[in-house]
């Protein structure tokens, strides 16, 4: 499924700045997510498994994955996987949380998030929440490294320059993603952010940002 809003002021002749498609780095990329990301999931699968039980025990309304709808390169929807972090309604109560929206831009961000589960707040606050994107990888939905993964919603409302960011597989992790506090950051210094890792992008990018991830990661967690 291709949206139209999505689709629009893509293509690179429409860009400001200088976009140049590689495809040598395209493939090894992609042979590169194939692989780590199958190894990374054989490696995970008892973890993923008790994470699954301690959320059905936590709130046994819901599953324990969240499936949503995210758009990805080109514009194309697909769904994405993370472990389920807020209560079984959280989308049927955002309406009623917009106004305390601390994000700038389309997007909604709030620091204590009133729908965020217990074992929600464990996982976020390591991460381990987004890890079933490593299916998404697999796939070839995602990449382990590319801007992370807009909300149909969000892309509604992207200014033409916004849209650049889906010229490329979106990914787990990105620059945005290893800044300390990325809370902080506007929306438009995000895009900025995108922008110049699609520009600039390369596998010694691509293996620095993957590293940040992992300091990012044992931070968090406290390691």
């Amino acid at each position: 499924m291709i949206s139209p809003v999505a689709e629009k002021n893509v293509s690179p002749k429409h860009l400001a700045f200088e976009y140049h498609p590689k495809p040598f780095f395209d493939i090894v990329k992609r042979i590169f997510d194939f692989l780590a990301s199958l190894v990374c999931i054989i490696i995970l699968l008892i973890p993923f498994a008790i994470v699954a039980v301690l959320i059905m025990v936590d709130d046994p309304k819901a599953g324990s994955i969240f499936v949503q709808e995210r758009v990805g390169k080109n514009g194309k929807h697909f769904k994405m996987y993370k472990f389920r972090t807020m209560v079984s309604d959280a989308e049927e109560r955002l309406a009623s949380l917009q106004a305390m929206n601390e994000a700038d831009g389309p997007v909604f961000k709030i620091e204590n998030d009133p729908r965020i589960t217990k074992i929600g707040k464990l996982l976020r606050s390591s991460n381990f929440d987004e890890l079933p994107q490593l299916f998404n990888i697999l796939l070839g939905h995602m990449s382990f490294v590319g801007p992370r993964p807009a909300l149909p919603r969000e892309v509604v409302h992207y200014r033409p320059e916004d849209k650049l960011r889906l010229l490329v597989i979106p990914g787990l992790t990105c620059s945005w993603q290893v800044t300390g506090n990325r809370n902080a950051v506007s929306f438009d210094e995000w895009m900025e952010m995108d922008r110049l890792y699609i520009m600039e992008r390369n596998v010694w990018i691509d293996i620095k940002l993957i590293f940040k991830t992992f300091l990012f990661f044992f931070k968090k967690s406290g390691y």
